[in-house]
């Protein structure tokens, strides 16, 4: 089993990857680009899992690996910051630390909505943030 944390961007994405034994394997950092993705875990051969912090870039991983039968843990990004405190905030530290952490089965979890409520959710979610503003006003 290969573990992989996975700390996005915008337009691209810092992938860590490291052995059951914690050897980092692969780093690198990617386009947000399924074909680059399916290139990065193909180059490792065997079983994968991978995480990745809530960000509002997750839906289409989320996705994509569900095709490349990669397991997608979701880390609640406020816990993971409580655990994995470190004074170097890099791209690549931050995903080696999740990687670690999944490894270790420290990762906590976060709720994957189903696909067909991701919609309404952000739906409401805007909403929200609309009616706020507009209290704030």
């Amino acid at each position: 089993m290969f573990y992989t944390g996975i700390y996005p961007h915008k337009a691209t994405s810092y992938l860590t990857t490291v052995d059951e034994s914690g050897n980092i394997l692969k780093q690198q950092n990617i386009r947000n680009h399924p074909i680059n993705f399916q290139h990065y875990f193909t180059s490792i051969p065997g079983s994968h899992k991978a995480t990745v912090e809530t960000t509002g870039s997750w839906y289409w991983l989320a996705d994509l690996f569900q095709t490349m039968d990669v397991d997608l843990i979701l880390a609640h990004a406020k816990f993971v910051k409580a655990i994995a405190y470190v004074k170097v905030k890099t791209d690549k530290v931050d995903s080696h630390i999740l990687a670690q952490l999944l490894r270790m089965d420290f990762i906590p979890k976060a709720h994957q909505i189903d696909p067909d409520k991701r919609e309404l959710r952000d739906l409401m979610r805007t909403r929200l943030r609309l009616t706020h503003k507009r209290t704030s006003v």
